[in-house]
């Protein structure tokens, strides 16, 4: 299903798009730590793939429900949360509707 030089939060997002979902958004952090305790920082001199990464999928829990087994499927280790949100405002910056 990964393509071998395809990044994994790439696959991710063209998943959640090609499922039609609301948005999604990937941010890369400067620095973090996860499981193995081993420190990942932007300021060593490393690769800058192995840096911590966040991928924020958003959508109603229907969408997110048949996202999930695909999710499960490409995340070997990481760590994968889900949490219920309130949204606020949600434009697509075409013209407005009341």
């Amino acid at each position: 299903m990964l393509d071998d030089y395809q990044p994994l939060y790439e696959a991710i997002v063209h998943k959640a798009r090609e499922l039609n979902m609301a948005g999604a958004t990937v941010l890369r952090g400067p620095m973090g730590f996860g499981a193995h305790s081993r420190v990942h920082t932007a300021k060593l001199l490393s690769l800058s793939e192995d840096l911590p990464m966040v991928i924020e999928i958003v959508d109603e829990k229907e969408a997110i429900d048949r996202l999930l087994p695909y999710i499960d499927g490409m995340v070997e280790e990481g760590l994968v949360t889900l949490e219920k949100v309130q949204v606020i405002q949600y434009r697509s910056g075409g013209s407005s509707q009341p």
